[in-house]
């Protein structure tokens, strides 16, 4: 450094560095992987950023006598050990924060979802009332609701219920169709008519859950059965069950195979000396036509008819197997007369062009047995009051009678 006469020294900025940083002659700056040596191809990923150079120089030293200390370990100069240990301990971070989605069961009755609902037996109006209420499944992969079926990822559920043994178009009830969702909410009532106390003993209810697809056959996603017998009477019942892969329904011997069930109200009216026949409602009638359904409708005969005058008939029902009806019919006859008649009340499905199809009959009055007998009899005791009872069919057609 040259100074001339009168000047301020000065000093060069490598000077002023060399004298702030180390007192002594100036040194050529490392890299920094040479402050490191356990670490020749620079820090590894999972470390801290490097501070300023007073920091690295500080933490050298440390680590220095550290390397010291551990160079007797054996593979401990590795560096894929040290960022196992890292990659751990982001792990162990990462598990407090996220829900473990490998520890649900993975079990099809899990998987396939759950169905929330409830059954009530009316067994005043032999009813049995099914109220589908939701459906979702439980959280697997963090998603909640149904099973997929559909390319876009979601369903159109609907939910159908059919009584075994027996199960047929005749006893099918069936929700309306959700689209787009994996939660479907109906709190949709579904109601069997008909059901006797014999019904819930050895009848089970099977409810469905399927997607409905307009271009192939509808999906099946899962179901779940209820033996009515676990259902008490007037008393409802809630339930949240795990919908479980499709089970073989036992096929059913034919010659048992029911024909239907008719409601039928008998009254005599005092005032006007007459028997007033109502037929309210039929359930779970036979198919009778190609398309698995029947048009019923009904004709009754208050027997002996001397006159042939006793006969009416019903409109006719399209397309149906659980008509409802609500039609009365009136027969002028004394009270003391009604012991020496016969009710014959008949069902028929319509045809066009053919003669119609015999679907089931039942006969009421005195020479009847079981409740077709007991139901007489109570019209006869309980004068101006309605009596209603549910009959089942019989595939006999009571007497010689023309359509």
């Amino acid at each position: 450094m040259t100074q001339r006469k009168g000047e301020k020294p000065t000093i060069s900025i490598q000077e002023h560095m060399a004298i702030d940083v180390c007192p002594g002659p100036i040194q050529p700056i490392k890299q920094i992987s040479d402050y490191f040596p356990r670490y020749p191809r620079g820090l590894p990923p999972a470390l801290p950023h490097v501070g300023p150079l007073r920091s690295a120089l500080s933490t050298s030293s440390a680590s220095a006598s550290t390397t010291a200390a551990e160079s007797d370990r054996p593979n401990e100069d590795n560096p894929d050990r040290a960022l196992a240990g890292a990659s751990a301990s982001l792990q162990a971070t990462k598990k407090d924060e996220e829900p473990d989605v490998e520890g649900y069961d993975s079990d099809d009755s899990t998987t396939l979802g759950t169905l929330e609902f409830s059954l009530l037996y009316d067994q005043e109006n032999n009813a049995l009332h099914c109220t589908i209420n939701k459906a979702k499944l439980p959280v697997p992969r963090y998603k909640k609701g149904l099973k997929p079926m559909d390319h876009n990822g979601l369903s159109d559920p609907y939910v159908k219920l059919h009584l075994l043994p027996g199960a047929s178009k005749a006893n099918k009830l069936r929700t309306k169709t959700l689209h787009n969702t994996l939660n479907p909410v109906w709190n949709e009532t579904l109601t069997y008519y008909g059901i006797t106390d014999e019904d819930m003993v050895r009848k089970t209810l099977r409810i469905s859950v399927c997607d409905e697809d307009k271009f192939r056959h509808n999906e099946f996603i899962g179901e779940t059965r209820i033996p009515l017998k676990k259902l008490k009477p007037n008393q409802t019942k809630n339930f949240n069950n795990c919908l479980e892969k499709q089970l073989p329904v036992k096929t059913e011997d034919k010659s048992l195979e029911e024909r239907g069930r008719i409601m039928i109200s008998l009254k005599y009216n005092t005032q006007k000396s007459c028997l007033v026949v109502g037929i309210i409602r039929c359930a779970h009638l036979a198919a009778m036509d190609a398309n698995g359904f029947s048009d019923p409708y009904v004709k009754t005969y208050l027997k002996p008819d001397e006159n042939k005058k006793s006969k009416h008939k019903t409109a006719v029902k399209k397309k149906t197997l659980n008509p409802e009806f609500n039609e009365e019919f009136c027969y002028d006859i004394k009270y003391a007369d009604l012991t020496k008649k016969t009710l014959e009340v008949t069902v028929w499905d319509y045809d066009i062009g053919k003669s119609n199809d015999f679907i089931g009959g039942v006969s009421l009055g005195i020479n009847a047995n079981g409740e077709r007998l007991k139901h007489w009899f109570d019209c006869l005791k309980n004068k101006d009051k309605k009596i209603e009872r549910w009959h089942t069919l019989t595939n006999e057609l009571p007497g010689s009678l023309n359509d």
